[in-house]
């Protein structure tokens, strides 16, 4: 009996987990929602109705019923229905998911189980297609169309395209596959020749759109073959224009056909349209071409009946074609420099020109030529110079004022073009200046003169650290009025650009006026190295060599001087740019310092590296000072020395001769006998007069002069002396 009583509750709990499981109730709980699709953002109602007798294990006990969306719960509201159920309802104000699934749960043995789900979604009607188009398919006549579906509904939603004919009773032409915006119309539903209407239905839970109706002859929209360009040629007797032959597309013979023509050179920007061209024809002329010039050709065609929603063919296969050349025309811009070439007489001429453009060249210029007088019928002119390129280096007489230029190319050659070599003695401008046009580009502006100018030259170098010449720098505006110019040739950013301004007069050239000028501007790539010139107690003198120009990436506007110690904040001084050297005052004596330099241009500042320098104890002239004084110490005391060297009285003065006591004479005599006193000590504590008891009286031997010594005494051995005591007295 006890186990049975404990596997009950086991079968009964397993039973349980086996009924409430996620895909049904087995009749224990139903969950009903009203509605199951809705607008997003709208309200949502939910009810859950638990049967006991049908859930086992929930017989007895109070049945607590709780609401979860995906995995958040939700509160609803309980009540007892009939028939001993248990009822709870839910509202949700605002249904913001676009799917979820909504769980009823009940409370068992301390856990929330789920026992009914409900899956509820929320979208948008469907969206109105737009922009439907369609072509038919000339191979299976199949009539393709297309259209822009809109916004997504995030409900599940069907499209299909519909059409009608003049039964006037729709029907369904395709539906779209695979969630693309486009299908196919079998020939078998379309009408050709004849008008149909057609368009795109889009329906879900909530709604129907649909488009545009479109309103063509199947046939209007056909996509036909694109024609073959078959012959190019030029007319000989119209020299600018030109013939085509072409055939149309295989099956399209029978129509009227509308065609188009487009064209361009390779340096064209875009596509010249021909428009208007008959297909039947085959032919076409078409005028206005420039001379040997390589153009490409297309062409296409549609039918000429078809209305404005017709397709074009594609383009053809392109063709290329040159036209024929032609002698160049027009004047050359010519621009010169001259010099005295010694003493003989000659002019240095320097001559630069602008290659033709393309509509003057008439074709591929061969080379230019120069001579000293013009082309004259029946004979030519001696050539001073034959050049392919656009510059020319020769020597002419010294009175030589005119030159002329032309250009050829294998069709002839042009008229020339009068170089007049003017002195450059005229009036200046005033005002020049250029400022950044772009980050390739630089406007110049200028003051018009009082007088009347006839062009402009412009000239324009890169500066570098060597010295260079580009020839090719330079242009000329013909408009006399001007007082600005775009350059765009050769113009680097981050580089600097001397430019020099002619003003070209009648019979003479201006004295040019110069300015410099970067297009674009950044931080220097690096900043001066600098070195200590000279240091003090209190000072130091830095000095640095200045960028080079192509280092310098602007204009230097300053440097700036940062210093500082280890006990002391950073200072800093700003420089002049056009200053090399600066002298850092107010330093203390023997410190370390830190000191670098910072370059700066509009655009920005870079730092250099740091130089670590110490200054002094002393300044310069304390310590010449110092020396000095110890030189003029030390060569008084040599002088000293060397007087004293030299003078024996005052030797005498200052050290005197004192004798020897040892060789004196009394120190070498012994007495012959001293008789032996007692020696009598007075004692310490008894002061009195010390009592001498004998005094030997020494006489010198006759004859005997002092400080003589007899020769046999003095070969004779000395006595050994005797010792004595000498007492003082107290006093």
């Amino acid at each position: 009996m006890a186990r049975r009583g404990a596997g009950t509750p086991f079968l009964r709990q397993l039973s349980l987990l086996l009924l409430l499981h996620l895909g049904g109730t087995l009749g224990c709980a139903s969950v009903t929602v009203s509605p199951h699709i809705v607008p997003l953002g709208s309200a949502v109602t939910a009810s859950c109705t638990i049967q006991r007798e049908l859930c086992p294990g929930l017989e007895q006990g109070k049945v607590r019923i709780s609401w979860m969306l995906d995995n958040k719960l939700v509160a609803g509201s309980q009540r007892q229905g009939p028939g001993g159920t248990e009822v709870s309802n839910l509202t949700l104000p605002r249904f913001n998911h676009t799917q979820a699934r909504l769980f009823c749960c009940v409370e068992w043995n301390g856990t929330k189980q789920r026992v009914g789900v409900a899956k509820i979604r929320a979208g948008y009607p469907p969206a109105k297609p737009l922009n439907l188009s369609c072509i038919l398919n000339l191979g299976d006549y199949g009539l393709t169309c297309q259209w822009e579906q809109g916004t997504d509904s995030h409900l599940p939603t069907s499209v299909v395209l519909k059409c009608t004919g003049s039964s006037a009773q729709a029907v369904t032409g395709c539906t779209p596959q695979g969630g693309h915006s486009h299908c196919t119309v079998p020939r078998r539903l379309l009408q050709l020749y004849r008008q149909m209407e057609i368009w795109v239905s889009a329906t879900n839970a909530l709604g129907t759109a649909e488009s545009e109706r479109l309103r063509i002859d199947p046939m209007d929209v056909a996509k036909l073959d694109p024609p073959t360009l078959q012959s190019i040629q030029s007319i000989p007797f119209q020299t600018d224009c030109i013939a085509l032959a072409w055939d149309v597309a295989q099956g399209t013979e029978h129509m009227e056909l509308q065609c188009e023509l487009r064209y361009r050179a390779p340096e064209d920007p875009a596509w010249a349209l021909v428009t208007g061209i008959i297909g039947q024809a085959g032919t076409a002329q078409r005028c206005g071409f420039l001379f040997g010039t390589q153009y490409h050709f297309q062409m296409r065609c549609r039918r000429s009946s078809a209305s404005a929603l017709a397709s074009w063919s594609e383009w053809s296969p392109g063709r290329n074609y040159t036209t024929h050349e032609k002698a160049p025309t027009g004047k050359l811009d010519a621009w010169w420099g001259a010099q005295p070439a010694g003493p003989g007489g000659r002019l240095e001429v320097q001559l630069r020109w602008k290659a033709p453009r393309q509509r003057e060249a008439n074709g591929r210029v061969l080379g230019y030529r120069v001579t000293l007088s013009p082309r004259r019928r029946g004979r030519d002119p001696p050539t001073i110079c034959n050049t392919t390129h656009t510059q020319c280096n020769f020597s002419v007489p010294a009175a030589t004022r005119r030159v002329y230029l032309s250009a050829y190319n294998a069709a002839g050659e042009s008229a020339p073009t009068e170089v007049i070599l003017l002195e450059r003695k005229g009036q200046p401008l005033a005002g020049l200046r250029a400022v950044p046009g772009g980050e390739r580009s630089l406007w110049v502006h200028w003051e018009a003169p009082l007088a009347p100018v006839i062009a402009y030259v412009l000239e324009w170098q890169r500066v570098t650290a060597e010295p260079g010449h580009c020839s090719g720098c330079w242009q000329m505006e013909r408009d006399g009025a001007a007082t600005t110019a775009l350059i765009q040739d050769g113009i680097e950013p981050f580089q600097r650009y001397n430019i020099s301004l002619y003003p070209l007069y009648e019979g003479t050239v201006g004295v040019p006026v110069h300015t410099t000028a970067y297009s674009q501007q950044k931080a220097p790539s690096h900043a001066p190295k600098l070195h200590l010139k000279r240091i003090s107690k209190s000072e130091a003198e830095l000095c640095w060599e200045p960028l080079p120009v192509e280092m310098q990436n602007g204009f230097i506007t300053s440097y700036t001087i940062f210093w500082a110690s280890s006990i002391s904040n950073v200072a800093s001084a700003t420089v002049n740019p056009s200053l090399s050297s600066f002298a850092i005052r107010g330093l203390k004596p023997s410190t370390l310092y830190r000191v670098h330099i910072m370059a700066s241009t509009a655009a920005g500042s870079t730092n250099g590296t740091s130089l670590t320098l110490v200054t002094t104890v002393l300044d310069d002239t304390e310590i010449q000072f110092l020396f000095l004084s110890l030189g003029l110490v030390f060569v008084g005391l040599m002088v000293l020395l060397i007087c004293f060297q030299k003078n024996e009285r005052m030797k005498e003065q200052l050290w005197p001769s004192v004798p020897d006591p040892a060789n004196s004479s009394l120190g070498k005599w012994v007495p012959a006998a001293v008789p032996q006193e007692p020696l009598q000590v007075l004692a310490a504590r008894e002061p009195g007069p010390a009592a001498i008891s004998t005094v030997t009286v020494l006489e010198g031997e006759p004859g005997k002069q002092p400080g003589k010594e007899d020769p046999a005494l003095a070969a004779a051995p000395a006595a050994l002396p005797r010792p004595y005591v000498r007492q003082d007295s107290p006093g």
